[in-house]
């Protein structure tokens, strides 16, 4: 199938040529396959900063303990989290479901009441795990929308959240760097690219019951 040999193909690319760029038409697929994430209850509460600015790049670099792939990489795409759920974001929700399902905010009045009192009794920490979780599924779908159009990518934890925040002013907006991915073209000198990929066999990780 053409799907899994889009996923054979893929690897966490560590060097990157930093003479080739993505184009605009193919981050436009990628910017789609993000929106189109399931996330839980369809809030999608996260933002996605997609940097390209070598000076900007250079700076969270540093704070990505040196690795190279932050500059080296066409884009960098860091997936942001909400730090708390708040009834606003919620309404917002309804308001535009309500909108495209060519309802009134009253029809889905029940639903979005039932959302709040899942979250009335969670603290911000809880909140704030939940919202991370989303950005996973987000990241997922860069990651095969990439597989699919032969663009390499590498999910990345190795960085400083903290300094993130503070660089590209994250905090003030209620937001969190919770993970990143660089997208671009892999070096011919990557040697990763002709590694064994290395997974479990299925017998190991499935069970029909």
């Amino acid at each position: 199938m053409k799907l899994l040999e889009g996923f054979n193909w893929r690897y966490a690319t560590k060097l990157f040529d930093p003479e080739k760029k993505v184009s605009d038409s193919e981050i436009s697929i990628l910017k789609e396959a993000i929106r189109l994430t399931p996330t839980s209850y369809g809030l999608q509460l996260f933002k996605v900063l997609i940097i390209k600015d070598p000076g900007l790049k250079n700076k969270l670099k540093e704070a990505s303990y040196g690795q190279k792939q932050i500059t080296d990489a066409s884009h960098l795409f860091v997936f942001c989290n909400y730090l708390s759920v708040d009834n606003q974001a919620i309404d917002e929700y309804i308001s535009l479901k309500a909108r495209l399902e060519q309802k009134t905010p009253d029809d889905l009045k029940g639903y979005g009441n039932f959302i709040k009192q899942d979250f009335i009794n969670r603290t911000d920490g809880q909140k704030s795990s939940y919202t991370t979780k989303q950005t996973y599924l987000a990241l997922s779908s860069l990651l095969s929308a990439c597989a699919e159009l032969k663009i390499d990518a590498c999910p990345m934890e190795g960085f400083d959240p903290d300094k993130y925040n503070q660089i590209l002013g994250l905090s003030e907006r209620g937001l969190n760097a919770a993970v990143i991915a660089t997208v671009g073209y892999r070096s011919p000198a990557d040697l990763t690219q002709f590694a064994t990929k290395v997974r479990k066999p299925e017998s190991s990780i499935f069970e029909t019951i």
